[in-house]
């Protein structure tokens, strides 16, 4: 059955950074694009970045891109989101996706992904 598990959320300093990664089991992580998402307090769950499975081309919305950066580590089961200059509009739970698509396209769309993590708290905050 396939688990994804997020880690690395926290409360940093406009202007911090932090690293999130999501670990996969159950599944050949090269045999999906994984996509981030977030979701703020009454807002809607939103995507911000995927990579895709085979070639490691990377996508990022616009309030994200510059600033974060999406990678993969195949031989651990692991996507990892780096996220430098944070500000306080990026406070969100954090998802991240998988199992749905192959290739990027489409990523932004919740519906397209069958695999959820259990999200991790970010709180950008002075």
């Amino acid at each position: 059955q396939l688990k994804l598990v997020e880690s690395g959320g926290g409360l940093v300093q406009p202007g911090g950074s932090l690293r999130l990664s999501c670990v996969a089991s159950g599944l050949a992580l090269e045999s999906s694009a994984i996509a981030w998402f977030r979701q703020a307090p009454g807002k809607e769950r939103e995507g911000i970045s995927c990579i895709n499975n085979d070639d490691g081309s990377t996508y990022y919305e616009d309030p994200v891109k510059g600033r974060f950066t999406i990678s993969r580590d195949n031989a651990k089961s692991t996507v990892y989101l780096q996220m430098n200059n944070l500000k306080p509009e990026d406070t969100a739970v954090y998802y991240c996706a998988a199992d749905g698509l192959f290739y990027c396209s489409g990523y932004a769309t919740a519906s397209n992904f069958n695999a959820w993590g259990q999200g991790t708290q970010v709180t950008v905050s002075s």
